[in-house]
């Protein structure tokens, strides 16, 4: 028996979750002392603590107007803040209508299983034991669906509400200094980073023990409505990281591709009239998108985790402590992230430029470190010293100290990926130096040296998560892979608060910008957005590899529901599924790469014709129009974003229905080995040509010095590469990730339906 016992991890487990919400509370009132109007308020000047919320809001500059600057930066945050709630509500009503389909659809599948029966049927794995019938896992999975779907939905709106509630914030906290700037940026990201953590484990937390209350002692029957759960998240975070990844990117290219190239005027300049639609794009993409991304990682590694669980020794005896481990993991990961957080804002203060990143990449060493002294403490308190765990139809004997090695493989694993990612994508290292020196011969050595690093930056994360998935199965078979995806998440709060960062640092130097602030004020903006752009390729390494490892383990579970006891390549069924399965990925991408393409394409005609019509523009006397920019990128996100995503919702329904189980586990497997390629390569060429245009840009060494200045030959080729990298680091990359995990967790879903109705055509030959 476990240590811990039912009532200590009934109360732990919510405890946990209500603290990281009120921290983040914390976080967020202290980022809102920042005042966004021109009063000082009667403060005195005096600094007291480091954190200088006494000094006056802004130092006085030589030539501005402080108060002009404040009011202004307030309105630019108001139009982004506008623009990205509006974006957000349109796209949410389509994906409601898609959401509700699909919720019926879910019941109307599942249901059909036994005929609508409301009788007791044997049970899946032990056919002596009676089970609820399967309308009513039709009825709970339909409901937790839906559970999980708005769950991400609130993760993602409250992220981007807060993002766009602090980049004009951290913009004129940069003028007291850099230190200032960072804590104010890093508190809003940890704001989302722990709302999102707290709440996806409340709202499960509660699912369960509310399902419970019908299923009672029906563990598997439970579980395996749980798993909508899942389903209803990745669903969400699929349409809100293409939609915003395409809305992102196009404001983007085309602010780009005529501002900087054709215009020769710099980054985020007012004239621009994309410049608008380019800070709203970096928080409907990078921070709600991302928010629900790794919501649904989250959700789907619990489900998976919870699922083999239920079927193994913890499920049979209904040891409840047991049973929650994967619970507990998050729980002691939200704490963990707690201290961690505290290292960048209180203990320690960043005065220069050139401690920022790392003081980022002190979160990630010090949440691993501690996270694994925190699976240790679980392990041995909430887990029996030796147990069963399900493996494909058999029970093989664990011992407690090697699931403990399950999940600490997962955690280092992410912790590897994160630095080569960092290694590969950051302007400190060789590759990209490399990538920016390829400029001076012109863009298309820039286009051929970036494409080899992408290609190249895979092949230490992949023999990661192979290592990851070779140790795990052999110590816990399917269930050592979910809690290893578990541990590669277990420090989600700390990931999610560098990961929107980047973003709200992005925003800050736009608005330093459009405020006509000093150059100062701008470099040090600069700095922060340099950092947080590598930070950004962390986050979307960690996003990928544990994708990799949660859809491994919705396979295993998907395989062991589905009663498929072997998946033979050799045979043609299986083969003609991984050859399709291994091409999705490249159709998926082609679909999200044409559609940036062509928003773009509307972009680059609006600004010229704005550049060329509007009189005085580009002296600055006219103000450009900004919402009918804004509105292009929002009318071709929405209708952009329903192929892709039907492409991957409906082709497990199509093979399922018409070609069976074994065919759909071949294209499952086919998916998962090319999208984890795809998507990594795509991400670190795309941060790295990014990377390359900033290290121009700064000018910092010898060598930058020698290839700039802004406006050079180099640049110029740089600024090609960027634009070039743009879709595919930031819609095509970390859109692929969720399409190899909800493949999985959609065939979890629908596997009972697919196992018994399934295959028509080769029932028909």
């Amino acid at each position: 028996m476990a240590l811990l016992p039912d009532l200590g991890t009934e109360i732990v487990i919510p405890v946990c979750a209500v603290i990281g919400i009120v921290f983040s509370l914390v976080q967020w009132v202290l980022v809102a002392r920042v005042k966004l109007s021109p009063e000082r308020g009667g403060e005195a000047s005096a600094n007291n603590g480091k954190n200088g919320y006494s000094d006056y809001l802004i130092e006085e500059e030589e030539g501005i107007n402080d108060q002009g600057v404040v009011v202004k930066c307030a309105e630019i945050q108001s139009a982004i803040s506008e623009g990205a709630t509006s974006f957000l509500f349109t796209e949410y009503q389509y994906v409601g209508i898609f959401m509700i389909a699909f919720a019926i659809l879910i019941f109307l599948f599942l249901g059909s299983v036994e005929g609508f029966s409301t009788k007791s049927q044997p049970c899946t794995y032990d056919k002596a034991k009676l089970c609820k019938p399967a309308l009513a896992t039709a009825i709970f999975s339909t409901v937790s669906f839906l559970l999980g779907a708005f769950t991400s939905v609130v993760s993602g709106f409250l992220g981007m509400k807060i993002a766009t509630y602090a980049n004009a914030r951290t913009t004129l906290e940069a003028r007291k200094g850099v230190g200032k700037a960072f804590i104010t940026a890093f508190r809003s990201g940890a704001v989302m980073g722990f709302l999102l953590a707290a709440n996806g484990l409340l709202v499960l937390y509660i699912a369960i023990n509310l399902f419970k209350l019908y299923y009672g002692d029906d563990w598997e029957g439970l579980f395996e409505a749980i798993t909508g759960y899942g389903l209803g998240g990745s669903s969400m975070a699929l349409f809100g990281r293409v939609g915003g990844g395409i809305y992102t990117k196009a404001a983007d290219v085309g602010a780009d591709l005529v501002g900087k190239v054709e215009r020769n005027i710099p980054e985020d300049d007012p004239r621009n009239p994309a410049v608008i639609a380019d800070n709203v794009g970096d928080n409907v993409g990078d921070i709600a998108g991302m928010g629900s991304d790794l919501f649904g990682s989250y959700a789907e590694s619990s489900c998976a985790a919870l699922v083999v669980a239920s079927i193994s020794s913890f499920g049979m005896t209904h040891d409840f402590t047991s049973m929650c481990y994967p619970l507990l993991i998050s729980s002691m990961g939200i704490l963990v992230c707690l201290i961690t957080t505290l290292f960048a804002t209180d203990f320690f203060e960043i005065k220069a430029v050139e401690e920022i990143e790392p003081a980022l990449k002190k979160q990630l060493i010090i949440s691993t470190i501690l996270m694994t002294v925190g699976v240790a403490i679980v392990t041995w308190t909430c887990l029996p010293s030796s147990f069963t765990i399900f493996n494909f139809g058999a029970q093989k004997i664990v011992k407690n100290w090697q699931l403990f090695l399950c999940v600490c493989v997962g955690l280092w694993a992410g912790l590897i990926i994160g630095f080569v990612t960092e290694y590969y994508t950051s302007n400190a290292y060789s590759p990209v130096q490399d990538v920016a020196d390829s400029c001076r011969t012109g863009a298309a050595t820039n286009v051929i040296f970036g494409l080899a690093l992408g290609y190249k930056s895979v092949i230490i994360p992949i023999f990661a998560i192979a290592i990851s998935i070779f140790v795990s199965f052999s110590f816990a078979a399917m269930y050592g892979i979910a809690v290893a995806a578990l541990g590669m998440l277990s420090t989600i709060a700390t990931g999610l608060a560098i990961d929107a960062y980047g973003p709200i640092s992005d925003n800050a130097g736009g608005i330093a910008e459009m405020a006509g602030m000093s150059h100062r004020i701008r470099e040090r903006t600069d700095a922060l957005d340099a950092a947080g752009n590598t930070t950004a390729a962390i986050g979307k390494g960690f996003a990928i590899g544990s994708a990799a490892l949660v859809s491994l383990a919705l396979f295993g579970a998907f395989v062991s529901r589905a009663a498929i006891s072997t998946v033979d390549v050799l045979t043609p069924k299986v083969f003609i599924g991984l050859i399709v399965g291994a091409m999705l990925p490249y159709w998926f991408s082609a679909m999200t790469m044409k559609s940036v393409g062509s928003a773009a394409l509307k972009m680059v005609e609006e600004v010229r014709r704005q550049f060329n019509s509007i009189p005085g523009l580009m002296e600055g006397h006219a103000k450009p129009d900004y919402a009918t920019c804004v509105k292009i990128s929002t009318d071709a996100s929405i209708k952009e974003m329903i192929p892709p995503g039907a492409l991957v919702m409906l082709t497990p329904l199509i093979v399922g229905t018409f070609f069976g189980v074994e065919t759909l586990s071949g294209v499952l497997a086919g998916s998962l080995v090319s999208g984890v390629q795809i998507a990594i390569s795509a991400s670190n060429t795309g941060g790295a040509w990014d990377n390359a245009k900033k290290y121009i840009e700064a000018g910092a060494s010898d060598h930058a010095r020698t290839l700039g200045p802004k406006g050079s030959d180099p640049h110029k080729a740089a600024v090609i590469g960027d634009t070039i990298g743009d879709p595919l680091k930031d819609t095509s990359g970390p859109s692929l990730n969720i399409l190899i995990k909800l493949m999985a967790v959609e065939s979890l879903v629908f596997a009972p339906f697919f196992a018994t109705h399934g295959g028509l055509l080769f029932k028909i030959f």
